[in-house]
């Protein structure tokens, strides 16, 4: 089954999406979207640290996505707004990468692959990398779940429960540095935000716990990979980018339907206390 590049790219898409959506989730509730996409464009510093030095790829990215992630949990609150650190290190170190690739002499590198995502390209070691980054981030969460949410709700409540909020939003930060560091190769820099967001912002209507939420999420995300696969297949478009554009047109959908049903029981209510008089 692994000898077909598409079983495989499928594999590794469902991989990523069941570890993205459920940190996606926290992403959405905490209100750091723009860290998603921050240290996603670190990678491609990464990137070319990891040729410069003749190391693994994944290794480059998921060393300088831990730093940044480290960073910028040690730094916020000490004088810099969040928004402000994620913008001065996301922008910095994407465009110190860019020159350091430009650099990098009788090397050939396709930075669309780096930016988009590759995922027809996904090996057997690949897929390897990613099972294993995907596993470390779900025992993280499973782990961690209690005190994550806890931490999320309210610095007071968690300190009340004897939780530090610094340190879990540090395991928050370096497990959506792993996530990047395996979704590189699959969606890309400019599209991992995106695969954490969309499908997280798409359940949130429908769900009354986290849990059904993040569960949920990750279904949304799953079902983006596959469509989106099979209509790049099928119309030879972009594989990365479809995917997203699938996801987001669920969450158009989904958005529709909300939007509706509340207009429609905003309108029969006053119908309805209008009867009752």
């Amino acid at each position: 089954m692994l000898d077909d590049f598409m079983w495989r790219a499928m594999l590794a898409g469902v991989l990523v999406a069941m570890a993205a959506a459920p940190l996606g989730c926290f992403v959405v509730w905490r209100r750091m979207a723009y860290f998603g996409d921050a240290t996603a464009h670190a990678a491609i510093l990464g990137v070319a640290l990891a040729l410069l030095l003749n190391v693994s790829i994944f290794l480059g990215v998921l060393t300088v996505a831990l730093v940044m992630a480290s960073c910028v949990s040690l730094l916020s609150g000490r004088g810099y707004a969040m928004d402000t650190l994620l913008g001065v290190m996301a922008h910095s170190a994407l465009a110190i990468g860019l020159v350091a690739v430009s650099f990098l002499a009788g090397v050939r590198i396709d930075l669309n692959a780096y930016l988009f995502g590759d995922i027809l390209a996904v090996g057997k070691n690949d897929l390897w990398i990613i099972g294993g980054g995907v596993a470390l981030v779900l025992i993280l969460l499973f782990w961690r779940w209690s005190s994550l949410l806890t931490a999320t709700l309210s610095d007071e409540l968690a300190y009340a429960s004897g939780i530090q909020p610094r340190r879990e939003q540090l395991v928050l930060t370096l497990a959506l540095a792993v996530v990047v560091a395996v979704a590189l190769k699959v969606v890309g820099v400019l599209l991992i935000a995106a695969l954490l967001i969309i499908p997280a912002a798409t359940a949130w209507p429908f769900c009354r716990t986290p849990e059904a939420m993040a569960i949920l999420a990750a279904g949304i995300a799953m079902l983006a990979v596959t469509a989106g696969l099979r209509t790049a297949y099928v119309m030879d478009t972009p594989t990365g980018p479809t995917i997203v554009t699938l996801a987001a047109v669920l969450f158009t959908m989904a958005t529709v339907v909300t939007q509706g049903w509340r207009l429609l029981r905003q309108r029969l209510q006053p119908a309805s206390c209008h009867s009752d008089k």
